[in-house]
């Protein structure tokens, strides 16, 4: 009897000890089920690693995960926010990650006016957030636009990105995941296609390659294949010299460029990386949808068919939908 017992309570320990290790718990508290991630799957070629943590040391661990050593002159790719009130990754978050891999921050002007219209104006804004105390930033298309071939796009054939670009031989895409007034959502493939884009470029991708100049509206599904079409632009161009971290906290329903977001109404996730651009946002967009508190970044991410980005990236080839979600904290 007690021989019986005592295997029925290895057993109960052993199938506990398998759940906990199938959960993960995000930075706020909330415990998530890898079941309730549609496109995880363990036997998937992409691997997306996870970290609750938010800090420095974090950011430089989901790095070294990656297992890669990327090359020569380093640009980082972030976004240096509209004002002071805009969700920004903070330089004293990636500071320690940007001066280990000893980076240049990289950005290009916006093409809707605001503070980063131009070269000058947006320096000064990137001095103002500090970003100039961390790292040299450089403004890619200070200099204007190059192009990038683009193979089998559903709207492009080629991408204008700012023409500093050809001075880097390895990019880290950090990318702080959030809301998009335009997007739906804005994360990795936002932050390659529209944000290495020129300003011209910019408005290229919102037109749908129908204009380079003018305004930035356009037809919205058009726009977001041009969007996947410009981040596989920008990620074949790099091939293995590229890599993806982003970070999910202060998810607002506003992006970064907006001077005046929304308050954040759910709680921080944690922070992804993977060297598959497509995978790291379908990884954020399932924990978005997994979490209790979401309804209104997913009634925004919707409102602008912002899913339909992620079906036009897998389409062309951009990476896996489905991904292996590793977690760090285990």
């Amino acid at each position: 009897m007690m021989k019986k017992l005592l295997i029925a309570l290895l057993a109960l320990c052993l199938c506990g000890s398998s759940a906990l290790a199938a959960d993960l718990t995000t930075n706020g508290g909330v415990e998530i089920d890898l079941s309730a991630l549609p496109h995880q799957d363990e036997a998937a070629p992409a691997a997306v690693y996870f970290v609750s943590d938010i800090s420095p040391e974090s950011l430089v661990k989901a790095y070294r995960v990656l297992g890669v050593e990327l090359p020569g002159r380093v640009g980082v790719k972030l976004s240096t926010g509209e004002s002071e009130n805009s969700n920004y990754l903070r330089p004293a978050l990636i500071g320690d990650l940007v001066q280990m891999l000893d980076g240049a921050i990289v950005e290009c002007n916006t093409a809707y006016g605001g503070s980063r219209a131009s070269t000058a104006m947006h320096l000064q804004l990137a001095k103002d957030h500090g970003f100039t105390d961390i790292a040299e930033v450089d403004i890619l298309d200070a200099e204007g636009s190059m192009e990038l071939p683009i193979e089998d796009g559903n709207r492009l054939s080629v991408d204008y990105v700012g023409s500093h670009f050809a001075n880097y031989d390895s990019f880290l895409v950090l990318s702080h995941f959030k809301g998009h007034a335009m997007a739906g959502f804005g994360g990795a493939i936002k932050n390659i296609s529209i944000g290495f884009g020129s300003s011209m470029g910019k408005v290229w991708i919102h037109s749908g390659g129908t204009r380079t100049s003018g305004s930035i509206w356009g037809d919205q599904d058009p726009f977001l294949e041009a969007m996947a079409d410009a981040a596989k632009g920008v990620d074949t161009a790099m091939g293995k010299n590229i890599v993806y971290i982003s970070v999910l906290n202060r998810l607002s329903v506003d992006c970064d460029c907006d001077g005046y977001p929304d308050e954040p109404d759910m709680h921080d996730i944690g922070i992804l990386a993977s060297a598959d651009p497509l995978a790291i946002d379908q990884a954020a967009i399932d924990l978005v949808y997994a979490m209790p508190d979401s309804e209104s970044l997913v009634a925004r991410i919707e409102s602008r068919n912002g899913l339909h980005t992620l079906e036009a990236a897998e389409a062309i080839g951009l990476g896996s939908r489905t991904y292996n979600l590793v977690n760090l904290d285990d």
